[in-house]
């Protein structure tokens, strides 16, 4: 089930849904609007037992552990099965498998939730969507990438870091690669000259 949303902007609300999906050799229904509360990495990736995929998709299992500190979870999606999925899971990464993961595989067979996050190809693949919602089920940031260049963990976490600073800090804002610990600008005329009169 998937709540349709034409509008998948930044600043609108997340079309909510609810699938299956496979975490810790299971299979468990996954409903987005469940997180709420938590912040939320959408991983959408074109298929199982491809090339790109399972490199992405190991990185941020790899790095769950700090993503997870920030009060955030991941969701993987794909447009194969549960049984696809598992297959892949149960497959070792030195063959080209994803071994355990850290976060759920969710199935969209149906490609309803690709297609309501307009990542869906012509072909019916997904593109590399990655979206982070933030706790009230607000998208806060989206990155598309054509089906042949992977994604990055890292720039994701400056991202991640980054929307929470500033909801946290509503007169703040976050300049051009910024990184926790740097210097922020104030949202004002006056003030935000401190700033570009520091660098």
């Amino acid at each position: 089930m998937v709540t349709k949303n034409n509008d998948v902007r930044v600043g609108q609300q997340a079309p909510n849904f609810s699938a299956i999906a496979v975490y810790d050799q299971e299979f468990k229904k996954v409903t987005l609007s469940d997180y709420l509360g938590q912040y939320v990495i959408l991983l959408f990736y074109p298929l199982d037992f491809t090339f790109v995929c399972p490199t992405e998709i190991t990185a941020f299992s790899d790095s769950y552990n700090e993503i997870q500190s920030l009060n955030t979870e991941i969701l993987g999606i794909s447009v194969d099965s549960e049984y696809s999925h598992l297959a892949w899971l149960q497959m070792e990464r030195d063959l080209g498998g994803l071994g355990n993961l850290n976060y759920p595989l969710v199935s969209d067979l149906t490609k309803d939730i690709s297609s309501s996050y307009n990542v869906l190809t012509e072909e019916g693949k997904a593109l590399r969507g990655l979206f982070i919602i933030d706790k009230q089920g607000v998208i806060q940031y989206s990155l598309i990438n054509n089906l042949d260049v992977g994604r990055s963990v890292s720039e994701t976490l400056r991202i991640l870091k980054a929307i929470q600073y500033v909801q946290s800090h509503p007169d703040e804002v976050c300049p051009a690669d910024w990184q926790p610990g740097q210097a922020t600008i104030i949202n004002n005329p006056q003030k935000s000259k401190d700033y570009f009169q520091s660098i």
